[in-house]
């Protein structure tokens, strides 16, 4: 694991020095700024687990420092702990209004200062563990359980905000609607389970065919929905007929035997007025491609 960096923004370097020396002797990895605005800049740069920050600062004063840095989000939750020559009470407890995590009054003992700073980096890795658990909630909440696509309610989302941006910009959104053929018949003979590997192995190889800005989701059932930006119709047919050979191509390997999988789909593109006409028109050109044969791709 990578040790703490802490950023010790302070323009004595005499201090700077003897702070480098007892915090590095102690496992923490060591960044130096000799004022304001360099302290401000290496924040953004280098994102330190916490800062030692002088009030008393030329160019940009710890105080400026601290709510440029409050101010962004990217730094307003890393640990700033003050060093003042000051006892003034006043002084310390506006530090800590403005967002100080804790101060250091000088001269502070070796002892004091470790205390100090590693509190604000167990509160920094805290604050970082609870943020990826929400972020992790957040995704999870948006994926299929069983395909690790998105879900529905993503799509959904995702279809809204992409429809605004193609009018905005007037660029074409390709939808295409993909359903696994005789699926009924894969639950019904060889179990649901069969069913479901299928399922997600269609998600697999339709994952692989995705190009950087596309998504794809589990639409229900059995059907799949792919949100293609600024591409037209002929590139929607395109990556249809990739889809759809991806799947044909190869059998679902299963645990007793191989099976022979299909998928139908629609699609189709234009600028966005009414997105769900968009995505009702791709599903009318999928129920085509079933009613001439099965294993097709067709457009309206």
């Amino acid at each position: 694991m990578t040790s703490p960096l802490i950023l010790v923004a302070e323009d004595s370097a005499v201090l700077r020095a003897v702070l480098r020396r007892q915090l590095e002797d102690n496992g923490f990895r060591v960044a130096e700024a000799d004022d304001g605005d360099q302290a401000l800049r290496m924040a953004r740069e280098i994102a330190p687990t916490v800062i030692l920050l002088d009030i008393e600062m030329p160019r940009l004063d710890g105080r400026a420092v601290l709510k440029a840095l409050k101010a962004d989000s990217r730094m307003a939750d890393t640990p700033v702990v003050f060093l003042t020559g000051r006892r003034d009470t006043d002084d310390l407890v506006a530090a800590l209004e403005l967002g100080a995590h804790d101060y250091l009054c000088k001269p502070f003992e070796s002892a004091e200062l470790l205390a100090r700073v590693s509190a604000a980096a167990r509160v920094k890795a805290l604050h970082d563990e609870l943020h990826r658990r929400a972020e992790e909630m957040h995704l999870m909440a948006r994926l299929d359980p069983l395909t690790g696509l998105y879900n529905r309610r993503h799509l959904d989302e995702h279809l809204r905000a992409t429809a605004v941006g193609s009018r905005r910009r007037m660029q074409p959104l390709a939808v295409l609607v993909i359903d696994v053929d005789d699926f009924k018949s894969v639950n019904d003979t060889l179990g649901h389970a069969a069913g479901d590997e299928v399922l997600c192995e269609v998600a697999r190889r339709l994952r692989r065919i995705m190009r950087a800005d596309d998504v794809a989701g589990r639409w229900g059932g059995e059907e799949f929905l792919a949100l293609l930006p600024q591409t037209d119709i002929d590139g929607a047919g395109t990556v249809a007929e990739r889809i759809r050979r991806s799947v044909a191509d190869a059998p679902v390997r299963l645990a007793d035997r191989d099976i022979e999988v299909t998928v139908s789909i629609g699609y189709t593109s234009g600028v966005v007025d009414d997105v769900h006409a968009l995505v009702n028109r791709a599903d009318a050109a999928m129920y085509d491609a079933k009613d001439q044969g099965r294993n097709r791709t067709a457009t309206r």
